[in-house]
């Protein structure tokens, strides 16, 4: 009986290699795409919060009467819906970019901080399911379990918070894959890195 020649054999492996290393990326590629259609959600909704809070400001601005306090706060307000909006553009270009999604992160942290600061009693915070959320701690907490506590939007709509929570779920998913072996094989040839979430 024949043996099986050793140069199939080597075809074999090296066709199983290949379809393995396609399967692979193809994976990579559609988490990564994932990923970044979950950030032109959630891009599209951080558009709205900034549209109200910039309808808030002038309405407020336009109506007058405020306080030298409330003055400063209304700048203070203005300054960082401004460069919030130059975070967006240029996250826009690259947002699985950690470095960018960091500096958007701290962008949005300091507008939601001046419109609370602005508008105390009108801040909303929502789940990532869409339902009101309670982020101060209830009776019977302990002190010292970490609260995640979702972000308290200006816009009284449930919209941005959800979309932050499927972009997060997506880019999560994506550096799971990423950090895997073999995949991360993969990722290194095609220069695919980790992904930063909205934190």
């Amino acid at each position: 009986m024949n043996s099986i020649p050793q140069s199939v054999i080597w075809w074999v492996v090296g066709a199983l290699l290949l379809f393995w290393f396609v399967g692979a990326h193809n994976r990579l590629v559609r988490l990564r795409s994932t990923a970044l259609i979950a950030y032109a959600a959630l891009d599209a909704t951080l558009v709205k919060q900034l549209d109200y809070v910039q309808s808030r400001s002038t309405r407020s601005l336009v109506l007058g009467g405020s306080t030298q306090g409330d003055a400063r706060n209304e700048s203070s307000l203005l300054s960082a819906v401004a460069q919030m909006s130059a975070m967006l553009a240029v996250t826009r270009l690259r947002p699985l970019e950690p470095t960018r999604m960091g500096s958007l992160g701290t962008a949005l942290h300091v507008m939601l901080n001046a419109w609370e600061r602005m508008y105390p009693g009108e801040v909303l915070r929502f789940d990532t399911e869409g339902t009101l959320s309670m982020p101060a701690s209830l009776p019977g907490d302990l002190p010292d379990t970490p609260q995640v506590s979702p972000f308290a939007w200006p816009e009284p709509s449930a919209a941005a918070e959800i979309a932050r929570g499927q972009f997060n779920q997506a880019v999560m998913a994506y550096n799971r894959a990423i950090g895997q072996f073999p995949a991360l094989v993969v990722a290194w040839a095609f220069r695919l890195r980790r992904a930063a979430t909205l934190a």
